[in-house]
Order: structure tokens, then C-alpha cells, then sequence
């Protein structure tokens, strides 16, 4: 029998979200709710996963599940290969959109804006953060090329180790941050019989104005 997906549904009763209990800035309750999916027992343990969507030269649509690094009014920051797909999308068209989704808080934002690439010294300070062994990867797989099968990659990372043996890894150019400075953060709160609730905040001339949006 195929699996039926029609009837696949669960009725949101967690929790409501109200005028009166968001704050005026958007970061505030980001804050609070990451915090509260970090602190959830039931959430995935990484509560900052979330999808990116880009947009390449042809105007397709790409989407992929990357981990939040930082945020602050500034933005919101992510790494990865400046040259791999979505490298080149961002290099194409710089605005793109973040998911995030906590099914055990019945909770999404949604973030749109424009991306930019981080500070070299801060791309620097982070990848000095990270294990060797990631550090390595980051020098031995060209993201998103073709590869002609899991050896040859196998072969890029022995030749990288061997390189690097016995010194520090420094970040290759081709690897780096960027920073998602929002104009747009939508908080969703599933409610019961697809009633949900919607706070719509919009940033215009650095003042952000909060609407609710029908479900």
C-alpha cells in the first residue's frame, strides 16, 4: 500500500502568541525562542539548524539545512565555501530568506534580507574554532563540485593532512562567513485547527513595525 499523506496532520495546542506578550523588537523574542528550543528536551539538538534559500542567476530556487553560528541586531551569521552553490547564488543575488522550525515548541520564523560576506578577521577567529579535523575537511573538499567518487575526496584530505602535519591549518580564502542582515522576521505559533498565530515584523528606516497576519 502507498503511503498516504493526506491524512498526515497533528492539532498545535502548545502555547498562543499575542500583541501583548511580543516585544516591539523582533530580536527580543528571536532570542527567547531559540533559547527556549535549546532548553526543550524534546527539541533537536540543534536547536540553530535551519534552511537557507537562495536564488541563482536564472531565478531557481535552492534551499539546503546550514547551522546558525550568531546573531545579533547585526545579523544573522552562517559559513561556508565561497565558491560552492550557494557561494555562487549569494555572489549572483545577495538577498535570501532562513527557516527556522522547533516541532517540539510548535514554532517557526521565518527571516528574510540581504547577505554579506563577514569581516576576514572574523571568518578567521571562528575557523580557528573549529577541530582540526574540520579544519582540514574545509581545505580538501571543494564544495559542491563533482566528485568522480568518495576515494578521491578520501585522496584531497590524506594530501591535506600530510600538508598541514605538524603546523596550524589557516583558513583558506575560498572558505568564509557571511551575515543575513534581515528586513523582514515572521514568528509563527501553530494553533489549534490551522489557526495559527502570525507576528509579521517589517524593518523600514531602521524602525521595525509589527503586524498580524492571517494563517
Amino acid at each position: 500500500m502507498p503511503l498516504s499523506l493526506a491524512q498526515m496532520r497533528r492539532n498545535y495546542t502548545l502555547d498562543g502568541l499575542q500583541e501583548e506578550g511580543a516585544p516591539d523588537d523582533p530580536w527580543r523574542l528571536f532570542g527567547q525562542w531559540l533559547q527556549q528550543a535549546r532548553d526543550t528536551e524534546q527539541a533537536p539538538v540543534e536547536a540553530n539548524s535551519m534552511l537557507l534559500a537562495t536564488v541563482d542567476r536564472e531565478g531557481r530556487p535552492h534551499c539546503r539545512v546550514l547551522l546558525l553560528k550568531g546573531y545579533s541586531e547585526a545579523g544573522l551569521t552562517f559559513f561556508g565555501h565561497y565558491q560552492s552553490a550557494k557561494g555562487q547564488e549569494l555572489a549572483a543575488n545577495p538577498h535570501a530568506a532562513m527557516t527556522f522550525f522547533w516541532p517540539a515548541l510548535e514554532r517557526q520564523v521565518r527571516v528574510e534580507g540581504q547577505v554579506s560576506r563577514l569581516d576576514p578577521d572574523l571568518s578567521d577567529g571562528y575557523f580557528d574554532s573549529r577541530s582540526r579535523a574540520s579544519q582540514l575537511g574545509a581545505w580538501a573538499s571543494p564544495q559542491s563540485h563533482p566528485l568522480a567518487n568518495r576515494a578521491q575526496l578520501d585522496g584531497w584530505l590524506a594530501q591535506t593532512t600530510r600538508r598541514f602535519d605538524g603546523q596550524p591549518v589557516p583558513r583558506p580564502e575560498q572558505w568564509g562567513g557571511y551575515c543575513l542582515q534581515p528586513q523582514r522576521m515572521e514568528f509563527w505559533q501553530g494553533r489549534a485547527d490551522r489557526l495559527h498565530d502570525r507576528l509579521d515584523y517589517r524593518l523600514h528606516e531602521g524602525v521595525w513595525a509589527r503586524n498580524r497576519l492571517a494563517p
